[in-house]
C-alpha cells in the first residue's frame, strides 16, 4: 500500500503562512538576485517558483539581477581584456557593450523565462527603458597599499542612480505583471552606465517605498567575528560592526545600500542566502526568517 502525505500538515503550514501573507498584501517586496545561485539552473527554477508564488499571494514582487560572472566569462570570450584599479574592473566604451548585451539581453530574458515557465506573466526592463533610472559617473575611493593615501579611481563607464522615476515600474505593477530589471541606464551625458546591482536594487526599492527589500547572496547573512549568523540589525547596530571591523570587505557596500534605502522609506532589508531552497519564502512566509534582518531602529 502507497503510504499518503500527511496532508494535514502540509495544511497547518499553509495555515501559519496566512498571516504572513495578511501582512504583505498588496505590498511591493523587491529581490535581488545575484551571486553563484543564478548559475545554477535548478536554484534558478526555485527562485522563479517564490517569485511566481509571491505575486499569486497578493504581493508585488520586483526583481533585479546582477551578472559580474556571465559578463567576466563573454569579455573573455570576445576576447576583451579588462583593466582592473584597486581591484575594480574599468567599464569602457567595449566593455559596456558586453556589459549590456549579458544584462539587459540573455541574463534577463532568462529570467524572464524561467519566471513564464512557472506561470508568472513576468517583463524584462533595464534603467534605460521610459527613462526609468538615471545615473551619473560613480566616484570611487581606495587606500594606496603603499602611500596609505586616499586616492579617486577612475572606472570609466561605472553608475551609480541619480534618479528614479517610477512612473514605468506603476504601470507595470498595476497591470500585475512582474518586473525583471537590468542595472543598466542612460546618464545625463548620453552615456550608458553599467550600476552596481545592489546599488540599483536599494535606489529602485527606495524609490518605491518597498516594504521589503531582499539582497540574495552567496552567504547566510551578516556574520559578527564568531562567523555566527546576526538574526537582527538596526542603522546604528551596522555603523558601530562598521568601525569596529565586523563588517568588512564586500559586505561594507551591501549594508550601505541597506542604510541608502532604509533613509529612502523602506522598512525593513533583509540579507539572505540565495543558494537556500526558498529562501524567499522562508524569510516572508514563516516566522523563522533566513538571513539577517535590519531596520531603521
Amino acid at each position: 500500500m502507497t503510504e499518503l502525505p500527511n496532508v494535514h500538515v502540509r495544511a497547518e503550514i499553509l495555515a501559519q503562512a496566512l498571516p504572513h501573507m495578511q501582512r504583505y498584501d498588496q505590498e511591493i517586496v523587491l529581490i535581488k538576485y545575484g551571486g553563484h545561485a543564478m548559475g545554477d539552473p535548478e536554484a534558478a527554477q526555485t527562485f522563479a517558483q517564490d517569485v511566481v508564488l509571491l505575486e499569486q499571494s497578493g504581493l508585488k514582487p520586483l526583481v533585479v539581477h546582477g551578472g559580474g560572472p556571465q559578463i567576466g566569462k563573454m569579455l573573455d570570450r570576445l576576447g576583451i581584456q579588462s583593466e582592473f584599479r584597486g581591484g575594480l574592473r574599468v567599464t569602457d566604451a567595449a566593455t559596456v557593450e558586453v556589459v549590456e548585451m549579458v544584462l539587459a539581453g540573455s541574463i534577463n530574458k532568462q529570467l524572464v523565462g524561467w519566471i513564464s515557465g512557472q506561470g508568472g506573466r513576468a517583463i524584462g526592463l533595464c534603467g534605460k527603458d521610459g527613462n526609468m533610472v538615471r545615473a551619473r559617473r560613480a566616484l570611487k575611493t581606495y587606500r594606496d597599499p603603499e602611500s596609505h593615501e586616499e586616492q579617486i579611481l577612475d572606472l570609466g563607464l561605472v553608475g551609480e542612480p541619480e534618479h528614479v522615476e517610477r512612473g514605468v515600474l506603476d504601470a507595470v505593477l498595476k497591470a500585475e505583471l512582474i518586473p525583471v530589471l537590468a542595472p543598466v541606464a542612460y546618464g545625463a551625458d548620453g552615456q550608458t552606465y553599467n550600476v552596481n546591482a545592489d546599488t540599483f536594487a536599494g535606489a529602485i526599492a527606495g524609490a518605491l517605498r518597498a516594504k521589503r527589500l531582499l539582497l540574495l547572496t552567496d552567504v547566510p547573512g551578516v556574520l559578527d567575528k564568531d562567523k555566527k549568523l546576526i538574526p537582527e540589525l538596526t542603522v546604528e547596530d551596522c555603523r558601530r560592526l562598521i568601525a569596529d571591523g565586523t563588517i568588512t570587505g564586500g559586505m561594507i557596500p551591501k549594508i550601505e545600500t541597506c542604510m541608502y534605502a532604509l533613509d529612502r522609506g523602506v522598512e525593513a532589508v533583509v540579507i539572505l542566502d540565495g543558494k537556500v531552497n526558498h529562501a524567499v519564502l522562508l524569510e516572508l512566509f514563516t516566522n523563522y526568517g533566513a538571513g539577517t534582518l535590519i531596520r531603521r531602529g
